[in-house]
């Protein structure tokens, strides 16, 4: 019953919003399953997913503003997704001295 109101309540643009955001947001995943996999990052730009994620808080910060559930739970999982290929890059791209010293 709880199901059936849900869809009764979304619109077809929020059906088109759920959509979006699951395509866009699964399509980090491998990438992120990637970086972790190989320990390596060297290919992905730091200046890149910085204003990517830059823009990810400003897309929430909209999704608040007009009140879209489809905008602001995707990119509070795209975020969250976008952050940790951030991180992994910084972890991997250490050199090898740098994180000897530092594991001490």
């Amino acid at each position: 019953m709880a199901q059936e109101a849900l869809m009764d309540s979304l619109s077809s643009m929020d059906v088109l919003g759920l959509i979006a955001g699951t395509l866009t947001t699964i399509a980090f995943v491998p990438q992120l399953v990637k970086v972790w996999r190989s320990k390596s990052a060297k290919d992905i730009s730091y200046v890149m997913f910085i204003l990517f994620i830059a823009g990810i808080i400003l897309w929430e910060i909209y999704g608040w503003g007009i009140h879209s559930m489809p905008v602001i739970l995707f990119n509070v999982i795209t975020f969250i997704l976008g952050l940790a290929i951030l991180i992994l890059k910084f972890v991997f791209d250490r050199p090898a001295d740098e994180a000897t010293e530092t594991s001490k």
